[in-house]
């Protein structure tokens, strides 16, 4: 069987993932700076229309900043394998965001604002199922090397749905209730958002994650690497995680770490548990036969 590829990236993907870093970092210095002290912006109509688009667009922005860094991984590694599994998680994803806009299932009630741009069927913004996408395939890639062996699929899932949920400890109150790209019809008790909503990202994770775990292999995707995939993991976590930090919700940050820190301690807990399960390799050389 395949072992998953723990290799860092080549040259071209680091550079891919800079550039992640370089937008991460001024998407959350200027939230800090500008946002929380709007009295620090120049008292010019160009300082205002400037902050005014850039607020409007950094999240747009962010996702298709996003998107590239892992499509420089995808094409370069698989050509264009990856894009049924794409297809899959965006049209599953976009599925379940347009149940949960309609009908409240299975994230309870909410809908977007306009913020996030053009809306497929009047109520998903396109880009959403794209950053399901993101996220699905760096959570399956970490719980992949965690757990590779083929038939404990269901603890891969699990893991990779826990990465993934961890994602939105701080997703949420960034992008709810310090920022309004998108509100909730009844308020709930974490920043506005309610606990279904976690139950909703868990049902939907484990559906991406299952169809990650048919078509991922089929696809070649094993042979993305693990480091890489794991630090963009983190910085996609970064820019909200960031966001909380700066406006001082430390109960968010809390949940988040405790989220994170729970989801690495099972990961690197897996990983000593296949490292056990391994052949024990000797270097001791073979003695030559003695003659009777």
């Amino acid at each position: 069987m395949r072992r998953p590829d723990w290799s860092g990236g080549n040259r071209r993907e680091w550079i891919a993932l800079a550039a992640l870093v370089v937008f991460t970092a001024l998407s959350v210095g200027g939230y800090w700076n500008f946002a929380l002290h709007p009295e620090r912006l120049p008292e010019t109509e160009l300082a205002a229309r400037f902050f005014t688009i850039s607020f409007q667009f950094f999240a747009q922005l962010h996702i298709l900043v996003a998107f590239v860094a892992l499509a420089v991984v995808l094409v370069g590694r698989l050509k264009g394998r990856w894009i049924p599994a794409f297809a899959a998680v965006y049209a599953l994803s976009f599925l379940s965001e347009h149940l949960g806009t309609g009908y409240g299932v299975p994230f309870g009630g909410y809908g977007y604002t306009g913020l996030l741009g053009w809306k497929l069927g009047g109520r998903v913004p396109a880009l959403i199922p794209v950053s399901w996408f993101l996220m699905a395939l760096a959570s399956w890639t970490i719980a992949r090397a965690a757990v590779p062996e083929r038939m404990r699929w269901p603890m891969r899932i699990t893991l990779a749905t826990g990465w993934l949920v961890a994602w939105d400890l701080a997703l949420d109150p960034a992008m709810s209730f310090l920022t309004p790209y998108w509100m909730w019809d009844d308020a709930g008790p974490y920043y506005g958002m309610p606990w279904v909503n976690l139950a909703g990202w868990s049902l939907t994770g484990m559906v991406l994650m299952s169809v990650l775990e048919v078509l991922a292999p089929r696809l070649g995707m094993e042979e993305l690497p693990t480091s890489w995939m794991a630090t963009y993991y983190g910085l996609v976590v970064a820019l909200p995680l960031g966001m909380v930090i700066a406006a001082g919700l430390w109960p968010a940050v809390g949940v988040t770490l405790v989220g994170l820190g729970l989801c690495l301690g099972l990961t690197r807990a897996a990983v000593r548990k296949d490292t056990s399960m391994q052949p024990r390799r000797t270097s001791r050389a073979p003695q030559p036969a003695t003659a009777p």
